[in-house]
């Protein structure tokens, strides 16, 4: 997917509890991509056996460990003080985008209050987050897509056993996805029914969270080329992809 500007200053907050280790290296990856992560916050209870494995990695990814206790067994602290740093943040710093690495839908609300002041949010979460948080992101990206993995226990073997990428047969047939490239290329399309691909890109950005690495592909041209719904199209001086719907060729 075309991204024509290079955010400078990303601020990466970590919901441990709600996120594996093994996924970070991938998320600090793909951030890589649009500018530099220099804030990167993990949250948790660090007193607990459950996030021992964070250690290595908060040390390896340069991480910031921001240590949360459990007031309460029935409310997640961490929570709410990733909400109350990430606002401060919002109004103190000079943030180009935000990211958050969680499964939690309790954040939907200030992701929602920092696309309100035109600043794009990167989510990471497992396939179980649920959709309304995935929906308020400016960009979604399933953390399964991005795990490593060094053990064999039967969570990683599960991650390694699923498929990699759809087929163009399994991409036809989930109406959400046609109906998103299908839009994004009616709203972008000239006289003659032909759309840029960069445009097009711009315009799923602008509208949905979708991300092309969710169905297995680093490029959208790549996604476009094995759903076959499209002519394609390469000017051959500029190198640039136009697309247009097979139904109207």
């Amino acid at each position: 997917m075309a991204n024509n500007k290079k955010e400078d200053h990303i601020a990466l907050f970590i919901d441990c509890d709600n996120i594996s280790h093994r996924s970070i290296e991938g998320i600090i990856n793909e951030l890589s991509k649009y500018g530099v992560v220099n804030i990167r916050h993990a949250y948790g209870n660090w007193t607990k056996d459950n996030l021992k494995n964070w250690e290595e990695k908060l040390l390896e990814f340069a991480i910031k460990p921001i240590q949360q206790f459990d007031y309460s067994k029935n409310k997640n602290a961490t929570d709410i003080l990733m909400t109350i740093d990430a606002i401060d943040l919002l109004h103190t710093k000079d943030i180009d985008a935000f990211a958050f690495a969680t499964s939690d839908s309790d954040f939907t609300p200030v992701v929602m209050r920092v696309q309100a002041e035109g600043i794009k949010v990167y989510g990471f979460g497992e396939k179980k987050t649920p959709k309304p948080f995935m929906a308020a992101c400016s960009q979604f990206i399933f953390t399964e897509k991005l795990m490593t993995n060094n053990t064999n226990t039967a969570e990683n073997v599960d991650i390694m056993q699923a498929p990699v990428r759809k087929s163009g047969k399994e991409m036809r047939g989930d109406t959400w996805l046609v109906n998103v490239l299908r839009t994004a290329v009616e709203q972008t399309m000239d006289e003659e029914g032909w759309a840029n691909l960069a445009d097009i890109g711009q315009y799923i950005n602008n509208s949905t969270s979708f991300s092309p690495i969710n169905f297995g592909y680093k490029k959208l041209s790549n996604l476009v080329d094995e759903i076959d719904l499209f002519d394609v199209y390469v000017d051959e001086n500029t190198k640039q992809m136009s697309i247009r719907d097979k139904r109207y060729s």
